[in-house]
């Protein structure tokens, strides 16, 4: 059997009381964490354009968009949906796949779940089979498709959305199929953004999200996709990594025995995660030595070559961002940040705060040095040197960025980004019955009460807590 039929047979065949119960609970809180960022993307009047272009369409449909007073057919409602959700790079993420998991399918099972009018334990069960295949598509690649100028979120993530579309619909294991076959055309998603500091990376699970959809309406209505579209010459590995020989045994081993969601990373910070573990390096530091601005030398980053990749290089653009998205992808800026301000949070990605010139002097003096972490890419670690203007020498590492499975966020860490998130948009009494709602929704008959979504507003920065970003920032890590 194909790599995709297994994955169908395991799309449609698994109960909900097959889930481990550690499963059920890490679904619950990355769809409260994803619905937290979403939240916080529309206060702060993230991605309007793509808001915009659908509000005016004049078109309605089952499906709640946040912000939006009117609902939208599901596949639209998913594409808006999914653009927030990762909008502010605030959503979580899986460190051997590198994918950005839930902003995919958490909206385009929320969608589907109210189009269909399913149980709120029928849409959590969704979800989970949903990362499970993002995150196992993703792991024979890993670095290797940043490598080669794809993002993982947009490539994989269209067929974990296609899974939870799939078994949303009522699809059989032909048709989930089927779905798959086709979602592979319409896998995509560039990394060209960080040339300029372009904001195309919210669309790409957005738009996996709405094709996804799509590709599950078509292969119900009798459309057909190559049954080898994950292994063939011409399929997915073959295409993207052609010349390569990714080992495809991670995607089916122990598939329907070991879980995947529980690996899922969360995020303390609005920053790309290879920001992460130095930043926190730094902040033990600075914190422990009672360092400030005018106590710094120089700085030196460690992290691995896809980091440096990343948020990094190129050096000139990274000291200076030349947007605030751009920001999000840079250790020097978010150093700058720290040390200037005391904290990094979602504020410091604004098109006001990235001009601060107390941010950028300490930014121009970052290095970096390379450094290995992880032989598997099982975490996004990092570290860093600090060398004082009198001489004094600290340096730091962290194996496992915090968030992580083997550095975790406690659940009520977790809880409390949702609420100060969800707070730049909905008023606390109304953030407080979502949060119930979505942490009880095994239980739940339906999905209505996720109404509550249309009525959030833009608020600007208001009604956010601006320490830290969320959850509160740990001891010294060394």
């Amino acid at each position: 059997m194909t790599i995709s039929g297994r994955l169908a047979e395991l799309v449609v065949g698994t109960e909900p009381a097959a889930l481990p119960e550690a499963t059920r609970t890490a679904t619950s809180m990355h769809t409260l964490d994803t619905l937290g960022c979403a939240l916080a993307a529309l206060g702060l009047d993230a991605v309007p354009y793509v808001r915009a272009s659908y509000a005016e369409r004049g078109v309605s449909g089952p499906a709640s968009v946040v912000g939006q007073a009117g609902g939208l057919p599901a596949d639209m409602a998913a594409m808006v949906n999914g653009a927030l959700a990762h909008a502010l790079d605030y959503d979580d993420t899986h460190a051997g796949s590198i994918v950005h998991v839930s902003a995919a399918t958490v909206p385009a099972a929320l969608a589907m779940g109210e189009h269909t009018g399913r149980s709120g334990a029928e849409v959590l069960t969704a979800i989970a089979l949903g990362n499970e295949v993002s995150v196992r598509l993703g792991r024979p690649a890993g670095a290797a498709l940043h490598a080669r100028g794809f993002h993982p979120t947009g490539v994989c993530g269209v067929f974990g959305a296609t899974a939870t579309a799939a078994r949303l619909s009522g699809a059989d294991a032909e048709q989930t199929r089927n779905a798959f076959g086709i979602a592979g055309s319409m896998a995509g998603g560039l990394m060209e953004f960080l040339a300029d500091g372009s904001e195309t990376k919210p669309f790409h699970p957005g738009w996996a999200a709405h094709a996804a959809i799509n590709a599950v309406w078509f292969a119900l209505h009798g459309a057909t996709g190559p049954a080898t579209v994950v292994e063939g010459d011409r399929g997915f590995f073959g295409a993207y990594l052609r010349g390569e020989e990714p080992d495809l045994s991670s995607v089916t081993d122990g598939l329907g025995e070991r879980w995947l969601t529980d690996e899922i990373a969360f995020k303390p910070y609005p920053a790309c995660h290879y920001v992460h573990a130095p930043l926190d390096a730094l902040s033990a530091i600075l914190d422990e030595e009672h360092l400030g601005a005018g106590d710094i030398a120089e700085i030196t980053a460690f992290t691995d070559e896809t980091g440096v990749i990343l948020v990094l290089e190129p050096a000139a653009d990274k000291a200076a961002p030349r947007t605030a998205y751009d920001a999000k992808f840079s250790i020097p800026y978010a150093f700058g940040a720290r040390v200037a301000h005391g904290a990094v949070g979602v504020e410091t990605f604004t098109d006001q705060a990235i001009g601060d010139p107390d941010v950028l002097a300490v930014a121009a003096k970052v290095r970096y040095e390379l450094r290995r972490y992880s032989d598997t890419g099982g975490s996004f670690g990092g570290g860093v040197r600090v060398v004082t203007t009198d001489g004094r020498v600290f340096e730091n590492e962290l194996r496992h960025q915090r968030g992580g499975a083997e550095n975790p966020l406690t659940d009520a860490d977790v809880a409390a980004k949702f609420t100060s998130n969800a707070a730049v948009a909905l008023p606390s009494d109304e953030v407080a019955r979502l949060a119930a709602f979505v942490l009880g929704m095994s239980d739940a008959p339906d999905l209505g009460p996720l109404a509550v979504l249309r009525a959030a507003t833009v608020k600007g920065g208001g009604g956010l807590s601006s320490r830290g970003g969320g959850p509160p920032r740990p001891g010294p890590g060394r």
